[in-house]
């Protein structure tokens, strides 16, 4: 697949990598030699040096026979215009990042495709969905939902109260059991297990489930005592904060610390509906945040544009009794950092992105990807098609690619686990988590 990236900042850089693992054919357009050269040294990829907006650079970059095209650079209008450029020259799908809320509403969303736009990426957005799913289990790292909630992904730190420790998992979630692992987060380590593994204490583990067997697991991990999250304090009052108040359940009430001002008059316009205490002042200051209730907080949100302002003030909520803690952070370098630290769920507004252009990347009936940051691994939704490799055997007996498992199915509306002995029919909607591996190969055996 030839892929094209305009703009070599954050988000670029990062989708360049990440893309580079399946070794597409990618191309990075920019005008500056600075960051082509930061980008270009380790990564096999071809770097063009010139505006993404001239005809004459696209064409020079191969826009005619692109299969997609992505504009991320910071300049909202730069990305809209060269993604209708590169449509009307041949590209077969394109996807720009924008900065405007509106532009994702579905109407003007049907309007952009018409001009040449595929998709559009307002990442503070998706950002914001990630955290309310967060806040909405408390006792979870993070969920995935997959098809519409059927089946559902849970990475959970493993504490001392977990009932289910240093036992090996062929004796914990066999065929008839309603959870399986399918991987294990240790220290750096990412273990796809298989029966004789086991869990250990602080372990992150990744668990696929069905929705009804949620409380179950909870008791398992032994979350039960956990409280829902209800008042949640955010520091920080930028965009990705305005979408968090925005798409947050009515039951929560929220507070937000914004040191500046002029923002925090602002935010009282912005979100004058929505009624969230705005405070102005230093989320860093532990006398506010005692004056403020954060004891009485169940949930604390750090959405500075800092990541070790939000590490440190996550860490800072964690010793004043706050459980459940979110911290952004955008400096890719810190976020196994972040992890060791134990400060809870972290979100990277460049992964989330890049989970929702993988989707456009792969051609086998994708229903779905999610990229799980803290495992370095993705989460897909494929459809099995007729004749297709998996619908031939037993799991048992497919020559799988290293470094993927099962996560579960769904026939016919129904959703259920997978076991050795499954064996996939045409139409099936598998989930497949997948870490290290080609996923052109996973994708093989789809199609």
């Amino acid at each position: 697949m030839k892929i094209i990236i305009a703009g070599a900042y954050a988000i670029g850089t990062y989708l360049a990598r990440l893309l580079a693992r399946n070794q597409e054919n990618i191309t990075v357009i920019d005008e500056d030699e600075d960051r082509l050269a930061q980008i270009g040294g380790d990564v096999d990829l071809l770097t063009i040096q010139g505006y993404p907006t001239s005809v004459k650079v696209l064409k020079e970059a191969g826009t005619a026979q692109a299969d997609l095209f992505i504009a991320v650079s910071p300049d909202q209008s730069t990305n809209i215009n060269c993604c209708i450029l590169a449509k009307a020259l041949g590209a077969k799908k394109t996807v720009a990042k924008v900065d405007t809320a509106e532009y994702t509403e579905q109407e003007i969303a049907d309007f952009f495709e018409r001009i040449g736009i595929s998709s559009i990426i307002y990442p503070e957005m998706l950002a914001a969905r990630e955290i309310i799913s967060g806040l909405k289990m408390s006792w979870v790292r993070q969920r995935v939902d997959l098809h519409d909630g059927s089946l559902v992904m849970l990475g959970i730190k493993l504490r001392e109260t977990c009932e289910i420790l240093n036992q090996p998992l062929k004796d914990l979630c066999g065929p008839e059991d309603p959870y399986h692992v399918v991987a294990i987060k240790r220290g750096d380590e990412l273990i796809i297990p298989g029966g004789n593994d086991i869990l250990q204490l602080y372990d992150q583990a990744y668990f696929s489930t069905t929705r009804q067997y949620i409380p179950y697991i909870r008791k398992l991990v032994g979350k039960e005592g956990y409280a829902d999250v209800k008042n949640v304090m955010i520091m920080g009052g930028g965009k990705t904060a305005v979408r968090v108040i925005k798409t947050m359940p009515e039951y929560m009430d929220a507070k937000i610390i914004e040191i500046n001002p002029e923002r925090c008059e602002e935010l009282n316009d912005l979100l004058i509906d929505y009624n969230p205490l705005i405070i102005n002042g230093d989320g860093r200051d532990i006398s506010l945040l005692m004056e403020e209730g954060i004891k009485r907080m169940q949930a604390f949100v750090a959405l500075t544009g800092n990541a070790e302002t939000n590490i440190l003030a996550c860490l800072t909520a964690k010793r004043l009794g706050v459980r459940k803690t979110v911290a952004m952070v955008e400096n890719m370098d810190y976020v196994s950092m972040a992890e060791s630290l134990d400060i809870g769920t972290i979100v990277n507004k460049k992964a989330i992105a890049a989970s929702h252009i993988y989707q456009m990347m792969l051609d086998a009936n994708v229903l779905n990807v999610h990229f799980v940051m803290s495992a370095n691994a993705d989460v897909v939704e494929f459809i099995a098609q007729e004749g297709s490799k998996v619908t031939r055997k037993p799991v048992k007996d497919l020559s799988l690619p290293k470094g993927m498992t099962f996560g579960g199915l769904i026939r016919n509306g129904e959703a259920s686990l997978v076991s050795g002995g499954t064996q996939f029919q045409t139409g099936d909607s598998v989930i497949v988590f997948c870490r290290d591996a080609n996923m052109k190969k996973v994708e093989d055996l789809f199609i």
